[in-house]
């Protein structure tokens, strides 16, 4: 009985770290192989998504006539990269393609600060769906709300911390993109 209660203690009263074990605020992905896609932005320019690279980059999953989740995601994601302080690699990744073009997609990187500093990826569909299946996303549909999530990528393009919509915050966006950054941090 005082094992039990000795056990109560430990697991009820420790007090929980705003960041877990290994120093990130969000959470880390399961152990997921790099994959590369290539896809079309809103200028029409073609974008690898995953490819390595020099430092981390950020994956989101948006649509252009979203009007709650969507720029929040958007706003927490420039603050953050205001916070970080260098270019770093954004990417939002287009959930409602039959509804997403590129002009409303420059609209929507105008609107949330963005323009210069994220690409909102449109196409082709098929490759989406691979992006969305890889990342465990659910896509907008009628009736249905799309997953709303933030997912950094490490330099090799392994998905390593992801973000929920209700614990996405810049200052832990940010932080993990610092983590990130360091040589040598593995999640």
């Amino acid at each position: 009985m005082v094992l039990l209660a000795a056990l109560a203690v430990v697991l009820f009263v420790h007090p929980r770290r705003e960041s877990d074990d290994r120093g990130f605020a969000g959470a880390i992905r399961p152990d997921i192989p790099p994959r590369t896609w290539t896809l079309t932005d809103q200028d029409g320019h073609l974008t690898r998504v995953g490819a390595p690279s020099d430092g981390p980059s950020i994956v989101t999953f948006l649509y252009t006539h979203c009007q709650d989740t969507c720029p929040v995601t958007a706003s927490t994601v420039c603050g953050a990269l205001v916070q970080f302080g260098h270019v770093v690699p954004a990417y939002a990744i287009s959930v409602d393609p039959a509804n997403d073009t590129p002009d409303s997609a420059r609209a929507f990187l105008s609107r949330n600060h963005l323009t210069g500093r994220m690409r909102f990826l449109l196409r082709p569909d098929t490759t989406l769906q691979q992006v969305w299946t890889t990342f465990g996303i659910r896509p907008q549909e009628r009736g249905l709300e799309h997953t709303a999530y933030v997912v950094l990528l490490d330099r090799t393009g392994r998905q390593r911390i992801g973000f929920p919509f209700d614990k996405l915050t810049p200052e832990g966006l940010a932080h993990d993109l610092r983590r990130l950054s360091q040589s040598g941090t593995h999640a």
